[in-house]
């Protein structure tokens, strides 16, 4: 069974941009058009591949798809720039979806886009995800690539190491005077406030759980910034786990403190990419790999 290109990239672009609208817009073609070719392709497949919601998503059987579309656009586009075409499509850079956990893309992975080649040009498409979920944006289709802790390869997927960030527990040096004056026990840690990234920051409640089995729930800042954090840590707001790189200076300015010195997190992060023979997926790689050994410890 054929399917028609054009309701693919249809397709595609209605789960990229997240409308029929926006899709039509970047495709120079009516939203009508656009609905009318995802309507085609449901047919053909006997399946309904987009919910219509706000954003639209793709449905389970729509995530199938995407990586496939994905892969056929990355695979052309390249295809089209070796054969030196001058049409539209080889003059568009590559796409290329990457996720990467915030404390990653704020510090160590900044530099990928410094060793990453000038051609062919890539459009970066980053998804900041915690690097304990990265993973789950593979497996839908979402990303091409993602640093992620799981060492766990993915169906259609390669997974190498690439290092280890440690993470120190900190806070203000007046924090620990009035919530830590004895050291850190249960009774401490369930009282003193604590800042936390998101909802699927973890590291705190694994830092925790060195010192007691108790299930605590101390007071708690949401802080999805990670300078922000840092920022906070430092005024004395609450203690978390912050990346040493980001630390380190705070700490030798005595502006910042670890609660229970030697004790730290050492969160070992993977590079999961599609196994796919494409030459940017493969330039891109390459720079991860030499920033990363470079910025991460690496285990012995």
């Amino acid at each position: 069974m054929k399917i028609d290109n054009a309701q693919l990239a249809a397709f595609a672009m209605v789960v990229r941009e997240g409308s029929f609208e926006a899709a039509a817009r970047k495709l120079h073609v009516t939203p009508s058009a656009v609905s009318q070719r995802i309507k085609l392709l449901e047919e053909r497949l006997g399946q309904v591949l987009i919910r219509r919601a706000t954003p639209c998503q793709a449905t389970e059987a729509g995530k199938t798809l995407v990586r496939y579309t994905e892969e056929l656009a990355l695979l052309e586009s390249e295809m089209l720039g070796t054969l030196g075409s001058t049409g539209a499509t080889a003059q568009a850079s590559l796409r290329m979806p990457i996720a990467v956990n915030a404390d990653s893309l704020d510090s160590w992975f900044l530099g990928v886009f410094d060793a990453m080649p000038a051609e062919p040009p890539v459009s970066f498409d980053l998804r900041v995800e915690d690097q304990d979920h990265s993973a789950a944006l593979l497996r839908d289709g979402t990303v091409m690539a993602a640093v992620s802790a799981s060492p766990a390869p993915i169906q259609g997927c390669t997974v190498e190491p690439l290092g280890v960030m440690r993470y120190l527990a900190v806070t203000s040096p007046a924090h620990v005077a009035r919530h830590f004056p004895a050291g850190v026990d249960a009774a401490s840690l369930g009282s003193a406030p604590m800042l936390r990234f998101s909802l699927k920051d973890a590291l705190q409640q694994q830092f925790i759980a060195r010192f007691t089995t108790d299930a605590l729930q101390p007071p708690t800042h949401m802080v999805p910034s990670v300078h922000g954090f840092v920022a906070l840590a430092r005024r004395g707001l609450g203690w978390g786990m912050v990346p040493e790189h980001f630390a380190q200076s705070a700490i030798a300015a005595g502006e910042l403190v670890e609660i229970a010195p030697g004790n730290y997190l050492d969160v070992p992060l993977h590079w999961h990419r599609w196994r796919l023979g494409s030459q940017a997926l493969n330039a891109l790689t390459s720079a991860v790999r030499a920033v990363a050994r470079n910025a991460l410890r690496q285990p012995p």
